[in-house]
């Protein structure tokens, strides 16, 4: 590693240790309830399907006066589900959306936004860059969950409206919950501090069964039911590799301090085949080249019945590492000796730790995190990740982050079409790699 290499290392470690540590950098302007000596915390929920109803009771987990003010989704039935199960578990006295502040449709998170303190952005990825803007041009505080765009194009949106959030002082945090898990920060804690010596390779991997799908209904319109079957097209969730295998590429990120180069891989459809897939691959292989040589070979594949493996390992000069998200973080020196034993301490729940922080830092007045240009770029290394094994050819960062390509809709109507539409077999067109072309 080259002079220039290890200062641009060390300003990015003592950037991620202001961010995870928690080191309060400067104060900022309260939200007005506190300056009239009130400690109510108002929210706002955009995105109601599982895991924006997960994050709700999530904030409400947390120590502090919090009340859900207004909700906003693509779907009426998704809003009123998410009414019911909060309202139900956590009372109408916090749960105090009105009828008038129910916000349905395309545009329903502005008007959401303006009535809350912070707001929970989960809807289908896509949509992320276009919410974020308009939270932090509102001045509000963020959670926003992981990915945060599907392309380069949301990705540099994403980047700039970080700029304004650190220009206003407004605390993001993203909802990659592993910056958050105490195994995670320990063992790469350890590992910075040399534990394992200079880190010249690695493994990372999501490799499960899949998820859900929504067949099409006869009423839907195209853009409902890509909107219903979301995880399947590439505007809405940016394929699996963006989606879940997001995690385990910004731990890659985390421990390199710095972000890949470069990357090659292969993948493709193989039990993907079906009319409600969509066009996403089934399984991604890919290598990832960081600045000073370094390869983390990354993996993440679907495919019901074979085994699970979703973890991340590295190998340095004076020994290895391993950690999951079950808690485990272990190191081993050269002679397989036990350098560090995680083995499930401290076992606070890290998507609860996630709020716990950020209201914890609002209700102090303090400006401590800063998640989102980190999320960015892990979120890019997984477009660069899908770009190669798409196309089967090396793509490098610059090449992937200054892309024009665009996968969102021209227009945001039910009768609006987006950008990729089915043949007359109703199977959509996928890439191919050696024949597709992505940047």
């Amino acid at each position: 590693m080259n002079l220039k290499q290890k200062n641009e290392r060390r300003d990015f470690l003592k950037t991620t240790a202001l961010v995870t540590g928690g080191a309060m950098l400067s104060p900022f302007t309260l939200p007005k309830a506190y300056a009239q000596g009130s400690d109510e915390i108002k929210i706002a929920l955009i995105g109601c399907g599982g895991r924006g109803t997960g994050a709700a009771f999530q904030a409400f987990g947390t120590d502090q006066n919090i009340k859900l003010v207004a909700m906003a989704d693509a779907f009426r039935d998704r809003l009123d589900d998410s009414y019911k199960a909060l309202s139900t578990k956590i009372g109408t006295d916090k749960v105090v959306v009105t009828e008038d502040k129910k916000f349905v449709g395309f545009d329903a998170y502005k008007d959401a936004i303006k009535e809350a303190d912070v707001v929970l952005l989960a809807t289908p990825p896509g949509f992320r860059p276009m919410h974020f803007e308009e939270a932090i041009k509102q001045g509000k505080h963020v959670f926003m969950e992981k990915p945060v765009a599907t392309d380069a194009n949301g990705i540099r949106k994403v980047i700039a409206a970080a700029e304004q959030a650190k220009a206003k002082k407004l605390n993001v945090v993203v909802g990659l919950q592993r910056r958050y898990q105490d195994n995670y920060i320990e063992t790469i804690n350890r590992i910075h501090d040399g534990a394992i010596g200079e880190v010249v390779g690695g493994h990372v991997y999501w490799n499960g069964g899949g998820v859900w799908t929504r067949a099409r209904q006869p009423e839907q319109t195209e853009m409902e039911y890509q909107m219903r079957n979301w995880y399947y097209f590439n505007w809405l969730c940016g394929d699996h590799i963006t989606e879940q295998h997001v995690h385990n590429l910004d731990i890659a990120n985390w421990v390199k301090g710095g972000y890949p180069v470069k990357a090659e891989g292969t993948g493709g459809r193989m039990v993907r085949t079906g009319l409600d897939t969509g066009e996403i691959f089934d399984h991604h292989t890919i290598r990832l080249t960081y600045a000073d040589g370094t390869i983390i070979n990354s993996e993440c594949r679907h495919f019901p019945g074979a085994d699970n493996k979703v973890d991340e390992s590295f190998i340095g000069t004076k020994g290895r590492a391993y950690m999951n998200a079950g808690n485990v973080g272990k190191i081993w020196g050269l002679d397989n000796s036990v350098i560090y034993d995680h083995d499930g301490k401290g076992n606070i729940n890290p998507y609860q730790q996630e709020h716990n922080k950020l209201f914890g830092a609002i209700v102090n007045g303090e400006y401590v995190y800063e998640d989102a240009t980190r999320a960015a770029m892990s979120t890019m290394t997984a477009i660069l990740g899908r770009n190669a094994t798409y196309t089967g050819k090396e793509i490098t960062w610059d090449e992937a982050f200054n892309s024009e390509i665009d996968l969102m809709p021209d227009t945001y109507a039910w009768d609006a079409m987006p950008k990729i539409l089915p043949n007359e077999d109703g199977l959509y067109p996928h890439a191919v790699p050696g024949k597709t072309k992505v940047v």
